[in-house]
């Protein structure tokens, strides 16, 4: 009796075996789906925020219940015009305008330059540092429904204001439309000794609504 007691869980397991490793996977492949994804960085953009090769976890359900806020963090499939791959590529930047606002370079009282967004002049200490927060001055309202994003380390990414130079100042090419959005970045989990969470900076707090 006793050997036979002790078989049956062990046949049990080794049956159920394969409906549990079916149900992790499938778990796994819906929260990567429609929950967390992880992203890895390919280049200097966002540098010294994000670092080549730092991985990042990405919320892919937060911007289903509202809209990007400035200052997150997002991962986007980039137009063709940005990234010049016909299949799609996934860019990270920094949010500065949502659909409305009037950002404007720059506010140079007191000797630096700052961005202007409705009205507010803002400090970005997580700008590379020696960069200029932009490189040329612009005068721009966001189209509803879009996005103007940059790269902390300005002097190297294709972003908003990249494509608005190239594009001849058109406004639609130089931002992205918000259900191209993937997600927010909220932490960086590899390496481990740059594990942090990536907060929205305290400089976005108290920018008036357009």
């Amino acid at each position: 009796m006793i050997d036979e007691q002790t078989e049956k869980p062990r046949s049990s397991f080794w049956k159920e075996l394969p409906i549990l490793l079916g149900v992790a996977i499938l778990v796994a492949v819906l929260v990567r789906a429609f929950v967390l994804q992880t992203f890895f960085i390919p280049s200097p953009s966002m540098e010294n925020t994000l670092k080549i090769d730092d991985r990042v976890l990405v919320n892919k359900l937060v911007y289903d219940f509202r809209s990007p806020h400035r200052g997150e963090v997002i991962v986007f499939k980039a137009p063709t015009e940005w990234s010049g791959n016909p299949d799609g590529e996934d860019f990270i930047k920094r949010v500065i305008g949502v659909g409305g606002d009037h950002v404007v370079c720059c506010d140079r009282d007191g000797g630096q330059e700052r961005l202007i967004i409705n009205g507010k002049p803002i400090d970005e200490p997580f700008v590379y540092p020696g960069n200029k927060v932009a490189d040329q001055d612009f005068d721009i309202t966001v189209p509803e429904g879009r996005l103007w994003v940059m790269g902390d380390h300005r002097e190297a990414s294709g972003d908003s204001l990249e494509h608005w130079q190239q594009s001849g100042e058109d406004i639609t090419e130089a931002t992205i439309p918000e259900g191209e959005v993937v997600g927010r970045a909220f932490t960086i989990f590899w390496p481990f000794d740059r594990a942090t969470w990536l907060t929205v900076p305290e400089q976005f707090d108290g920018i008036p609504n357009p």
